[in-house]
């Protein structure tokens, strides 16, 4: 459910929408979701070559907040996604990427071809917090699940040096590091929440390192939304396979 493209300055030049669709069939995934740094511009051609391989690709964005915290935002609908790249246009700041010294910001199509390239660098934090940021996904329809809680950078934890109890959220994300139940262990306030666990991948060889089974009836958005939120009988078993990955 967090995977970079070519399009994040620090995604491998390799992971292009066709080697990512392969690679995690390869590696037994039924649904994942692209989640570039502060843009949505690569998502639609991967979710086509998804549905033309039989993978069903999950659009989003891992946003920058003002307080440099990642945060994943999930969208449903190409105008959802649409809707939401122009309030990342609106408010990234207009530095432009250095790339010597922090990669290639490239939009490639199904084919590999180069077909674009983001000219600020996407890395920076918007200038918009947290809160904001959660209210405009959800006023757009979308999920908000700040990233990687437990990491020692570009974390809630990291950067504000706790998770706010009175935190607005669909869910949150962990890393491989920690599990669920060593996580509440420190920080029982957070039971509220359901938890996914992601990868992270920026490399080829990450996608499927650590994944989520799912309990839902489809590969869906809002199946996906339900089992977050422990609806109807949906919810979803953080996976943290730090020595047993899926087979390559």
């Amino acid at each position: 459910m967090h995977i970079h493209t070519v399009l994040s300055p620090c995604g491998d030049l390799e992971m292009s929408p066709t080697a990512i669709v392969q690679r995690a069939l390869a590696r037994g995934l039924d649904m994942i979701a692209i989640s570039d740094h502060n843009t949505t511009r690569q998502v639609k051609v991967t979710q086509k070559v998804g549905r033309d391989n039989g993978l069903f690709v999950l659009g989003g964005v891992e946003v920058t907040s003002q307080e440099e915290a990642h945060c994943l935002a999930f969208f449903e609908t190409d105008d959802q996604l649409d809707e939401f790249q122009e309030f990342l246009d609106q408010h990234l700041p207009p530095i432009p990427n250095d790339e010597d010294r922090f990669g290639y910001q490239l939009i490639v199509d199904e084919n590999d071809e180069i077909v674009g390239e983001e000219e600020y660098h996407l890395l920076n934090g918007i200038d918009v917090d947290i809160d904001g940021i959660y209210e405009e996904v959800h006023r757009i329809g979308g999920l908000f699940i700040p990233a990687h809680v437990n990491k020692g950078t570009t974390s809630l934890t990291s950067q504000l040096g706790f998770i706010p109890p009175d935190l607005k959220a669909d869910g949150l994300e962990i890393n491989k590091f920690i599990t669920k139940e060593e996580l509440l262990k420190k920080f029982a306030y957070l039971k509220r929440f359901n938890f996914i666990t992601d990868s992270d991948a920026h490399f080829i060889d990450n996608i499927g390192d650590v994944y989520n089974i799912i309990h839902m009836e489809h590969r869906t958005f809002a199946e996906f939304a339900m089992a977050l939120a422990g609806k109807e009988g949906r919810f979803i078993d953080t996976m943290a396979f730090r020595t047993a990955p899926l087979p390559r």
